[in-house]
């Protein structure tokens, strides 16, 4: 591997989806170079692991800002002197100084916070996001749950792009569980972070690899003659289905 896309995660608590992006970019089998990770939580362990691993941290409580895109500004300031640089033009003295920008992206890891309109104007179609359920259904902070209240049979996880809707943006990959009658939050939880920690890095390396296109809502994946695909994650316990398929790093 070569190119690494750059990229800046966004996270409020554990970090566990962060840490398993660190695992896969230190053993070199994800295209990512993670620039900068921030938080809105100063006491977020997701800043411990970043530091761990000699990345960058940005982390302040949102509620030191007067407004949300107060805050917003501030991170996208961080993320603009980290090499990402956002898609607004750059107007001084009445010239046009945009510069050319790094193609990177900005992944949401458990970033329980959500992001203004002058942010996903700033990054638009470069922002990633995962969901622990099926969307459309469960959207919002508690998906896992009210999935599991709701007496589902089937739940799971979805990577998409964020745009100004909660939980709205375009699909790029899912993978489903059964729920098991009587099975606790816990458990579930469990079997749905284990999928998690495999579908998102999947989708992060299809975009450094400049594979996903867009239109009317549906991701499309081009096909790559040298990604050889994966039949199961070699856990016969583990029922699941995952769309588009896995394919080995």
């Amino acid at each position: 591997m070569t190119h690494k896309m750059p990229a800046v995660v966004l996270a409020s608590g554990n970090g566990s989806n962060l840490q398993t992006l660190i695992d896969l970019k230190s053993a070199n089998k994800l295209d990512l170079d993670i620039k900068l990770v921030v938080s809105n939580n100063p006491e977020a362990f997701a800043l411990e692991r970043a530091k761990n691993a000699k990345i960058t941290t940005w982390g302040k409580s949102h509620k030191s800002f007067e407004s949300r895109e107060a805050f917003d500004l501030n991170v996208i300031a961080e993320i603009e002197k980290a090499g990402i640089l956002s898609n607004q033009k750059l107007i001084a003295d009445g010239k046009d100084i945009t510069k050319s920008s790094q193609v990177g992206c900005i992944i949401l890891a458990g970033y329980m916070r959500l992001l203004s309109t002058a942010f996903i104007q700033a990054f638009s179609g470069r922002i990633l996001n995962i969901h622990p359920a099926l969307l459309p259904s469960f959207a919002g902070a508690k998906g896992g749950l009210d999935a599991l209240n709701y007496g589902i049979k089937i739940t799971g996880c979805t990577v998409h792009f964020v745009d100004e809707i909660m939980d709205h943006g375009p699909v790029i990959i899912q993978a489903a569980v059964p729920h098991k009658a009587g099975e606790s939050l816990d458990e579930l939880m469990q079997r749905i972070h284990k999928l998690e920690h495999r579908i998102y890095p999947q989708a992060v390396q299809w975009l450094a690899e400049d594979r996903l296109s867009l239109k009317d809502r549906v991701v499309y994946l081009k096909e790559n003659s040298k990604s050889e695909k994966l039949a199961s994650l070699g856990n016969q316990e583990l029922s699941f289905l995952v769309s588009p398929p896995l394919e080995k790093f």
